[in-house]
């Protein structure tokens, strides 16, 4: 929608892992070094985590593009499977044909021994990427480690690259795992990234997507983008495209600072806690509110407060409910004459 009006090919914040688009900071570039290393280390496996949004997915794409000829591939993004379904969708990766009636452990086992084996008699090596290993169980890494066993005297015949958030790193400290992890031959931890960082990032997506030089975020937004966004990049693509959407329908040149803040409400829930939009509140519910403390407050007062035996207690607290109506009503009429005239500039509530 607004790719046209900012002069640019393609949307630049698009959350899709599209390797044209990484940016390899220096954290990214080591990222992509230890997969490259953990290829030609021999087997075993390799760790890769990182926060949410990190850009973990988007360094394995890049990684794929570079793996060397002589490797196999098999990639697998869902691995909240049982065993018995890892094992099968390995074999559907890897391309192994298996026998009529194969549908168990040993048979799936057996299936990929054989072809790991022909495989480096080929002088070919397999690589096995399991993308959120988060959610593998226990008993799924298990079964993984026995499958690293299979091994010449030079190196293993299976190489696994484990890829998922930080809570994949305190699963392998597990005392039941500890026989994984002492074959992990790489680790790395993806962390956020700087706000000199997310300025070069936000340029260089600008330019990948076709950008000129005049970009629709200033240079003093930048420390504001990271700020709002922690440095993390998707969260950076999230709230740098909701602006680009906001500056188009408010027909700006460049993104502002109170666009960019009203797309972080829009975006992250906890950027706009405490500073609700004035426009947005639900004016009936205050003037409820209202009604309801003013009655409150009077069935306190008339509850601690001296007074003759003979001056029956009802009718006092009833008295003080029209007093209270009265009350609301005024803010209902001067809510309602608020939302009438409303700012325009407000954004769709579809957003």
């Amino acid at each position: 929608m607004y790719t046209h009006y900012f002069q640019l090919k393609q949307s630049p914040f698009s959350i899709a892992p599209d390797p044209r688009y990484l940016f390899m900071s220096e954290r990214h570039r080591e990222a992509l070094a230890h997969l490259l290393y953990g290829v030609g280390s021999g087997g075993g496996f390799v760790l890769l985590t990182g926060e949410i949004g990190a850009g973990k997915t988007t360094v394995c794409r890049c990684f794929m593009e570079q793996i060397p000829e002589n490797c196999q591939l098999a990639y697998i993004f869902n691995p909240k499977l049982s065993v018995e379904e890892l094992l099968h969708s390995i074999c559907e990766e890897f391309h192994i044909a298996l026998a009529p009636g194969v549908a168990s452990v040993k048979g799936y086992v057996d299936a990929i021994n054989a072809h790991l084996l022909a495989s480096h008699a080929q002088g070919k090596n397999n690589v096995l990427i399991i993308d959120e290993a988060q959610n593998l169980s226990a008993a799924v890494l298990e079964q993984l480690r026995l499958l690293t066993n299979l091994e010449t005297s030079e190196r293993k015949l299976l190489q696994i690259i484990l890829i998922g958030q930080p809570e994949l790193r305190a699963m392998l400290a597990r005392p039941e795992l500890e026989q994984l992890a002492q074959r992990v031959i790489a680790r790395y931890h993806l962390g956020s990234l700087t706000a000199e960082e997310t300025a070069s990032y936000v340029r260089h997506r600008l330019a990948v997507a076709g950008g000129t030089a005049q970009t629709p975020f200033g240079p003093r937004l930048m420390a504001q983008i990271h700020g709002l966004s922690h440095g993390v990049p998707r969260r950076i693509n999230l709230l740098c495209d909701r602006a680009l959407l906001g500056a188009y329908v408010e027909n700006q040149p460049q993104v502002t600072r109170q666009i960019l803040r009203r797309a972080a409400e829009e975006v992250f829930a906890e950027a706009g806690a405490g500073t609700p939009r004035v426009a947005g509140l639900r004016w009936p519910h205050v003037a409820g509110g209202v009604l309801a403390g003013a009655v409150v407050t009077a069935a306190l007062a008339w509850h601690f407060m001296p007074r003759p035996s003979a001056v029956p207690p009802v009718p006092a607290l009833a008295a003080s409910v029209p007093a209270a109506a009265a009350a609301a009503k005024k803010v209902f009429a001067h809510t309602a004459q608020y939302d009438g005239a409303a700012s325009t500039t407000a954004w769709p509530s579809s957003w």
